[in-house]
């Protein structure tokens, strides 16, 4: 099974500063109109906290995965900063055992470590994971972005393309999947022109 290194990920998240910044996503945060008022929301493979945090701030509770228990304890500590709370669960999205149509929203943003068959099971439990009619809000690079060299991973099979994700979520009600470059800056990692895109859509009923 690969994933990202662990000691890698604990020792670049052990620096006092949120590297990818405190604030959501800007895709995120520019679909704050979509969310539902009330619910519960997973935040996947959510580092520091900076999505789920945003997603407890609009009234969600919110459970926060990510495998770096640095990371989490970082996401806890920007949530009571905030005012909220989430609920933090150190756990590899590869192998967590997901649950069953428990949650509203998933956010899956910035999660490109997975190669083309673990993305396949990662994506399927995202669909198995949504009740009926919960909203995806997936976000990534494009393989433009290997160009740019601004973030993201360096192998191209693990950027998103639209044949892609039309081939996993193109049955989604309201589905807008957009492809875009767009200048970033999230903290000191997600820094510069980005070639980026979005997908937005609700599991079928």
């Amino acid at each position: 099974m690969s994933r990202p290194n662990f000691e890698h990920w604990e020792s670049r998240y052990a620096t006092p500063d949120y590297i990818f910044g405190t604030g959501p996503s800007a895709f995120l945060s520019n679909l704050r109109e979509l969310l539902p008022q009330r619910g519960r929301a997973l935040a996947i493979a959510d580092g520091e906290g900076r999505n789920g945090v945003f997603l407890a701030e609009c009234g969600l509770d919110v459970v926060s995965v990510d495998f770096s228990p640095q990371a989490q304890g970082k996401a806890v500590a920007l949530a009571a900063a905030r005012g909220v709370s989430i609920e933090a669960v150190t756990a590899d999205i590869v192998a967590w055992d997901w649950p069953e149509a428990e949650f509203d929203v998933v956010a899956a943003i910035f999660f490109q470590f997975a190669e083309p068959a673990e993305r396949a099971a990662i994506f399927a439990n995202i669909r198995r994971s949504l009740v009926p009619g919960g909203l995806l809000l997936l976000h990534g690079y494009r393989p433009e972005q290997l160009a740019y060299g601004t973030g993201g991973p360096s192998t191209v099979e693990n950027l998103y393309t639209r044949p892609l994700l039309e081939q996993h979520f193109g049955d989604f009600a309201d589905l807008s999947i957009r492809e875009y470059d767009q200048h970033l800056e999230e903290g000191s990692r997600h820094v510069g022109m980005s070639a980026l895109i979005d997908l937005t859509g609700r599991r079928p009923g």
